[in-house]
């Protein structure tokens, strides 16, 4: 975005962590960012960062994407709110949308699992000694499910398991055992 007088640049940040388990209802939480841990860029996100911005926008107001692209919207968040580690989130794939369907699959195989976080910057401050910039106030506009996140220690965490029909499990079972 361009101002006659100020120039705003948009910012994206990637983020990940391993996943425990691929759910069939496309439910998954995570980190979209931890807190004062260096990314690749050298960006370290400060705790509070992100706190006027989502009573600003709220939760729906911020956009769950396929690798930062605004024209692959894949599902959204039920949930993102900053505790002590960082910027947690939960966020459900639209499973009647085809591309949502093949992130679920790659998630499910362990192919996909990388956050990113796009935003602009209100407020930091570089370290000259560290190189390091400290991000003190962003605008959080989406975080998007990539393939290659920023930040290599959070990534999508778990994603939701559909209760299992147990009766089904015994009948067959049961069938194996005295067929």
């Amino acid at each position: 975005m361009m101002r006659a007088e100020n120039t705003f640049v948009r910012e994206i940040k990637l983020l990940a962590e391993p996943l425990g388990g691929v759910g069939n209802d496309g439910a998954f939480e995570g980190y979209a960012s931890l807190f004062g841990v260096a990314d690749l860029g050298k960006d370290v996100v400060m705790p509070g960062a992100f706190n006027d911005s989502l009573k600003k926008r709220g939760v729906s107001d911020i956009r769950l994407l396929w690798q930062r692209d605004p024209s692959e919207p894949i599902g959204r968040w039920l949930a993102i709110e900053e505790d002590r580690r960082g910027l947690r989130v939960r966020g459900k794939l639209n499973l009647a949308v085809t591309r949502a369907r093949d992130i679920h699959a790659l998630m499910r195989d362990g192919a996909v699992n990388g956050l990113s976080i796009g935003f602009r910057v209100e407020r930091a401050r570089a370290e000259r000694p560290t190189g390091l910039r400290r991000l003190e106030k962003l605008d959080l506009w989406e975080i998007s499910i990539v393939t290659f996140p920023m930040l290599p220690g959070a990534r999508v965490e778990r994603v939701k398991f559909a209760k299992e029909d147990l009766a089904g499990r015994i009948r067959s079972t049961g069938f194996r055992l005295f067929s």
